[in-house]
């Protein structure tokens, strides 16, 4: 299994190239394909603009990002013939996405099943200049979307969860007979279909998670996952000039890294291939001669490795629930959490005090006054208080090795203290795999800093 960001016609080049190395070496290969930069949101954008009926706004979005795409192609492909296919290929689907905004546009309304399938299209523009360029190499390429390749979810539209049982059985039946009759199957990433064939989206990440649940349905070697990143760092280079890359992760140490800010891979994408123990390495396409970074089964604790990783979310704000009454007043946080997610509001981190006197959490910054209104609002009668902070963030450290080792806590707190840095909340999950806290966003550089060189993440092992 192999996915890519694509950025561009050299980008293109380079994950065909890599694919035909592996297919030369014998493998059976799946690549999954991304949308280009800023596609994907755009389209979103748009298909909100086209409720205002602006068919001339609509016309120039399609028209500019058919140029974009048809561009793109005559630079990597070079046969006249294959370019053709292409680029009416491309015409054809612009062709359908301007039905589909003009729909939106005549009817003024914007639902979150018609949003899913123009979403869609970002990556069916990617999907046959890839196709393209594998065909020049004879790669017998065929690209056909997530939904044709089988797989199903339900109808959450948005972010909707896979049917796994009926996925793995779609999947494999269209793979198996394209993979032994030496085919090399192009999937566009995000999208997928209901049971009924409407078309869905899997949200955030969904290019990597269509490629592990590929993987994972045709029992694959590896899942290989070629990034704009070279894999898990020890800290943002941008903040921290240490850093540096990470060998070797387990899927928990991967899942609170990603949760907690990297980079590298959404934490849903890792659900499929955990249970089946797949190996997935995310490597860099600008840089062929390093391995990346394997994420595996295993909790690897090296003597003397205590936190792997130092991580920094931004532009979150906090939110404390408090009151006299509170203590012993059984259902207040069943409460709370009923009104954000009633209101549809993620929250990030939740902390508690022993004497149950308040409750704090964390969600993101955008949110703060939409959860306010909603919990003065729910909370009415209670005579809790309810107080908020901005302009905070998260900083988490992670590693395998934390768990059972006594006065890691102590050391992350003593680094951050000696920076002068006031803690606001505190967090850490029964897996004992992370410690998370909040800073002022000013602070949270420094607070990285501070973790990195008291854990010494610079040095290589």
């Amino acid at each position: 299994m192999i996915t890519s960001d694509i950025v561009d016609a050299h980008a293109i080049s380079r994950i065909v190239s890599i694919a035909a190395d592996y297919k030369l070496k014998g493998h059976k290969v799946v690549v999954v394909a991304s949308a280009f930069p800023n596609v994907t949101k755009e389209l979103a954008s748009i298909s909100e603009k086209a409720v205002q009926g602006n068919l001339e706004v609509m016309n120039e979005f399609v028209e500019r990002h058919l140029k974009h795409h048809i561009n793109t192609a005559t630079e990597c492909i070079h046969d006249q013939n294959i370019l053709k296919k292409a680029v009416d290929e491309l015409n054809e689907n612009s062709l359908e996405l301007r039905g589909i905004l003009r729909s939106i546009a005549r009817l003024r309304e914007l639902t979150a099943r018609s949003k899913d399938f123009v979403l869609s299209f970002g990556e069916r523009l990617s999907a046959p200049i890839l196709c393209g360029v594998a065909a020049e190499l004879n790669l017998r390429p065929e690209w056909l979307t997530g939904g044709e390749a089988g797989i199903t979810t339900d109808e959450n539209f948005g972010e909707a969860t896979p049917l796994i049982d009926t996925t793995v059985r779609k999947v494999r039946a269209k793979f198996e007979q394209m993979l032994n009759g030496g085919k090399l199957p192009i999937v566009t990433g995000r999208g997928a279909a209901s049971s009924r064939g409407v078309t869905t989206t899997l949200g955030r990440g969904g290019s990597d998670y269509t490629a592990t649940l590929i993987g994972a349905s045709l029992d694959a070697d590896e899942v290989l996952i070629w990034k704009d990143v070279g894999g898990f760092m020890t800290a943002d280079p941008s903040i921290e000039p240490n850093a540096r890359l990470i060998q070797r992760i387990s899927y928990a140490e991967a899942i609170e890294m990603a949760y907690f800010g990297a980079r590298a891979i959404h934490p849903r994408a890792l659900q499929p291939v955990i249970e089946k123990q797949i190996p997935v390495r995310i490597r860099s396409s600008f840089d062929l001669k390093t391995e990346g970074t394997l994420i595996a089964g295993d909790r690897e604790v090296k003597t003397g490795v205590v936190v792997k990783s130092v991580t920094l979310v931004r532009n979150v704000a906090m939110i404390s629930v408090t009151g006299p009454g509170m203590a012993g007043l059984p259902g207040v946080a069943a409460k709370v959490f009923k009104v954000l997610g009633d209101a549809g509001i993620n929250i990030l981190m939740i902390s508690q005090s022993s004497s149950e006197a308040g409750i704090s959490f964390v969600l993101p910054g955008e949110k703060l006054q939409q959860a306010k209104n909603d919990l003065g609002l729910g909370l009415i009668g209670t005579e809790l208080q309810i107080a908020s902070e901005d302009g905070v963030c998260i900083v988490a450290a992670v590693g395998a090795g934390m768990k059972g080792t006594p006065g890691v806590a102590a050391r992350v707190f003593r680094a951050v203290a000696e920076k002068g840095v006031n803690v606001r909340m505190v967090a850490q999950g029964s897996s004992e795999l992370n410690i998370s806290f909040i800073v002022a966003e000013i602070d949270g550089p420094r607070t990285i800093q501070a973790i990195h060189e008291e854990f010494k993440l610079g040095e290589k092992l």
